[in-house]
């Protein structure tokens, strides 16, 4: 499908959040998606697998992370110096301001004349942590996390004292969660620690460790893993597909031309 981008500013306690929209042009009514970005917000690899992603037949939200802290639109650089300061607002920011940074961007798209209120969640390192915690809202169907990183410390947020774990049982949609073996910041042990949990709580999901290093899925740099991030996107989709269906855009256009 041909998409289209928009963006919104939606109010939060911790002040306004812009938030970059990719959705179908197509006239009709589709699932929504809260895609979150790593600690360098929207850059040019996250807006191309919302634009893909959104592409199949959704409306993907993506929220800029640290709205309270910089200015709307900054991107942070893959370099040290923007490395250095998204982990500085990672755990600078409150735990409660990416709950609440969720729930409006889940409001705003289950509010939307074109969304058909099925929603489901989808994030990429801090992202893949952000978009578990928005599965523990009661209306996530489908959430995909890649190579979730903090779930294991309990590290999210100010504090560093995050209660991911502890909640696993509020998740009610079901996770698809995609681990790199090579990846330095979740190791064995703490992979384990999360898939034991979700276990324990008996959590709906599937469970996928791949030969990757972290950041696989980024179409820049030397970890990037083209086939990788092929065919973990197709197991995205299909969770999506599944779980959320993929719009109603060939009944809009014949009901408008009607109209």
């Amino acid at each position: 499908m041909i998409v289209v981008e928009e963006q919104v500013e939606l109010t939060t306690a911790w002040g306004p959040m812009r938030t970059h929209i990719v959705h179908p042009a197509a006239p009709g009514k589709y699932p929504g998606v809260v895609f979150y970005s790593e600690i360098f917000q929207i850059t040019g690899p996250v807006a191309r697998i919302a634009a893909m992603l959104a592409g199949h037949g959704y409306i993907v939200a993506m929220p800029e992370i640290y709205h309270e802290f910089e200015a709307p639109g900054t991107v942070l650089a893959y370099d040290k110096p923007g490395t250095d300061r998204g982990n500085t607002l990672k755990t600078t920011k409150e735990l409660a301001s990416y709950d609440a940074d969720a729930r409006a961007a889940l409001d705003h798209l289950a509010s939307r004349p074109d969304c058909t209120g099925q929603l489901g969640a989808m994030g990429i390192c801090i992202g893949g942590h952000l978009a578990y915690r928005t599965a523990l809202n009661p209306d996530v169907r489908a959430t995909v996390c890649f190579y979730a990183t903090d779930i294991h410390k309990h590290s999210l947020g100010k504090g560093m004292n995050d209660d991911s774990l502890q909640r696993a049982s509020d998740i009610k949609g079901e996770l698809l969660m995609i681990w790199g073996r090579q990846d330095p910041h979740i190791p064995l042990e703490g992979r384990m620690a999360v898939l034991n949990r979700l276990n324990e709580v008996g959590a709906v999901f599937t469970w996928h460790e791949v030969n990757g290093a972290h950041a696989f899925l980024r179409d820049e740099g030397a970890r990037y893993d083209p086939e990788l991030a092929r065919q973990c996107m197709t197991l995205a989709l299909d969770l999506f597909h599944r779980k959320l269906g993929q719009g109603d855009s060939s009944a809009a256009a014949i009901t408008n031309t009607r109209n």
